[in-house]
């Protein structure tokens, strides 16, 4: 992927193996992007307090719905609980949580929405409550490198060498856990820009930031209301020519006009796990620059070194921070037999103000990265929003599916596959209109990104998935 400076800067410049994918382009169809969450529905009671919904989305971004269903049911979006946040241009089903009546809820008429209403519960959901997301998803326009078609048969076998290198390099069934494009905003990657300045307290940085740093393929209308911004930094021109579509941006301006220079709180407009997610995509850069660090030193992901930290992993896949072994020249054997055995991980950095390093060689590399970064001198703190405080933590270097198939799928024509479709491969690009399509399932677990498997198996640049 060479010259894909977006991959590089958030950490996404490399590959596991060495075999060529498949090419294509992702989300063609909103159709050819289904997530749906695997989760157990909290206790129904029919004296309990909040409505339990099973919600399907077609083209809805989680927070962008939360908020727009809050506004119809006439309550704070924080009176709206839910386990995961799912991408826009998607058909996505999880569970949702709801401070109001039955009734409401079942009274509730969105366009591309369908909310089943299961009862009542005294429950609440946390985010990353749920077991898994189970992924059904289409890739279209196969390519081989040189950018001509790739039939889908063919497709299929060049996932079948994929596989089989993702296991010599990796075991069974395990890839590299990478965070997604989606952390840092995949087409506009604002939010780990906004949370350096959040960090520094910057809070105006923070909303210029937000309100006027260009993406790819923007709009034009979304493309000229950030270029105004930029150039004028005015409310009132803003607010004037603000596209419909630009809900979180509005509020800021809103508490702007209301507040003049109240740069934190126009910030604070911001959904609260909005505002942490800031925060998180900047640890989250932190842990794939690592990654590539790791691999591209040829160092292990699945067995450790001297100086690494390992833990052992929780039901859901997460890692059990509070029991972290630093590994040591004497325990190495012993460890990494346990790492084989599926018993402990190996771990990387998303750092804060009270997190662990590793040592030695690995400590070095953790080290180099906070320095190239720009945050070896950061304290991870945020006296202005304390919650926004991160302590830190760990996260394995590689991850499971689960339930992995895949097969040729029918070649779809006509206007629903998009303008991007008709226009056609650009330069750099690697898909062809005459390839064939090739239909993926498999499960994930929460936390763990569908995207970055895909870009395993598609070798594509950033903006093609």
């Amino acid at each position: 992927m060479p010259g894909d400076e977006l991959a590089q800067s958030l950490g996404l410049s490399t590959w596991i193996s060495e075999a060529d994918g498949i090419g294509g382009l992702l989300k063609v169809r909103v159709e050819d992007f289904r997530v749906e969450e695997v989760a157990k529905t909290p206790a129904l009671d029919q004296k309990g307090r909040f409505t339990v919904a099973r919600v399907t989305l077609t083209d809805w971004e989680t927070n962008r719905f939360v908020s727009r269903l809050a506004r119809e049911l006439s309550i704070s979006r924080k009176r709206i609980f839910f386990s995961g946040t799912k991408d826009k241009r998607a058909v996505t089903t999880q569970l949702f949580v709801i401070d109001a009546p039955v009734h409401k809820v079942e009274g509730v008429e969105l366009k591309d929405v369908d909310i089943e209403v299961l009862g009542r519960s005294h429950q609440k959901l946390r985010l990353g409550d749920h077991e898994q997301n189970r992924f059904t998803i289409v890739v279209r326009g196969c390519a081989d490198t040189d950018g001509s078609p790739m039939s889908g048969e063919e497709a299929v076998e060049q996932v079948d060498t994929i596989i089989v290198a993702l296991e010599e390099r990796l075991g069974e069934a395990r890839f590299p856990n990478w965070i997604g494009p989606q952390r840092f905003g995949s087409m506009r990657p604002v939010t780990a820009e906004v949370g350096r300045h959040v960090l520094e307290g910057d809070f105006q940085g923070a909303v210029d930031t937000y309100l006027g740093m260009p993406g790819q393929r923007e709009p034009e209308e979304v493309a000229l209301f950030r270029d105004c911004w930029r150039k004028q930094r005015s409310v009132e021109a803003a607010l004037e020519g603000i596209p419909r579509q630009l809900g979180f941006e509005r509020d800021m301006l809103n508490h702007l006009k209301k507040r003049e220079d109240d740069w934190r709180g126009a910030f604070r407009r911001l959904p609260n796990n909005l505002q942490l997610m800031t925060i998180h995509a900047l640890q989250s850069l932190v842990f794939n620059h690592v990654l590539v660090g790791r691999i591209e030193r040829d160092m292990p992901l699945t067995s450790p070194l001297v100086g690494d930290l390992v833990g052992p992993l929780l039901e859901g896949g997460k890692v059990d921070v509070g029991k972290l072994s630093t590994v040591e020249a004497d325990t190495l054997q012993r460890i990494a037999r346990n790492c084989r055995r599926g018993r402990l991980v190996v771990t990387g950095p998303l750092p804060g103000a009270e997190s662990v390093g590793a040592l030695d060689e690995i400590g070095e590399l953790e080290r180099a990265v906070l320095v190239d970064l720009g945050l070896d001198s950061t304290d991870w703190k945020v006296s202005e929003i304390p919650r926004l405080t991160t302590r830190g933590t760990r996260r394995a270097l590689t991850a499971p599916f689960v339930e992995l198939t895949y097969e040729t799928a029918a070649v779809v024509e006509g206007d629903d596959l998009g303008q991007r479709w008709r226009d056609g491969p650009q330069p750099g690009e690697c898909w062809h209109p005459d390839g064939g399509s090739v239909r993926f399932r498999f499960s994930l677990p929460p936390g763990t990104y569908a995207t970055t498997l895909m870009r395993e198996l598609m070798r594509t640049p950033i903006h093609q998935h």
